[in-house]
């Protein structure tokens, strides 16, 4: 009768998922591992550093690490638009190899925009999320980093591993 209930609630699951995939509108995903706090300080680490005082923007390259609280931001190239107010970090702007972790979620993309007031995170280019044994391939992922919800768009595609109930 366990494993009858089991198969039953997988089932529904893979409809609702394939569903939602079939429409081609996207799916929403839980992120509860890359939610964070957007109000806290960032930090950046790379080999160069370029700066433009005319546009307000710092371009960080090579081995680029971008820390904030428990998110970390990973790419070859991260362009820093700094508020036009002149108090504090407007974007990020991130190319090359990017890789968003938080917790137990990774999200790996070409290019990549923080928002840091809004605190949103638009991937794109070949999105692949991982959530423990779960991916989620798509074209953009939108990420809400302070409510912990996204939403991956453009031929979504999922592969995820059932519980073994042994």
């Amino acid at each position: 009768m366990a494993i009858r209930r089991t198969a039953l609630s997988t089932l529904l699951a893979l409809a609702t998922l394939f569903a939602q995939v079939a429409h081609g509108q996207g799916t929403n995903v839980a992120f509860n591992g890359i939610k964070g706090d957007n109000k806290l300080p960032v930090e950046v680490n790379a080999d160069n550093l370029t700066v433009n005082q005319s546009d307000g923007s710092a371009v960080f390259s090579g081995n680029v690490i971008v820390i904030q609280g428990d998110l970390r931001l990973t790419a070859g190239e991260i362009t820093v638009v700094y508020a036009k107010e002149g108090k504090g970090i407007e974007k990020l702007i991130a190319s090359g190899e990017v890789l968003l972790v938080n917790a137990t979620d990774a999200a790996e993309a070409q290019e990549a925009v923080y928002t840091i007031e809004a605190g949103e995170v638009v991937l794109t280019g070949g999105v692949l999320l991982t959530q423990g044994q779960t991916t989620i391939s798509g074209e953009k992922l939108i990420i809400d980093i302070t409510a912990g919800t996204g939403r991956m768009e453009g031929r979504v595609t999922t592969t995820f591993t059932p519980a073994d109930n042994n």
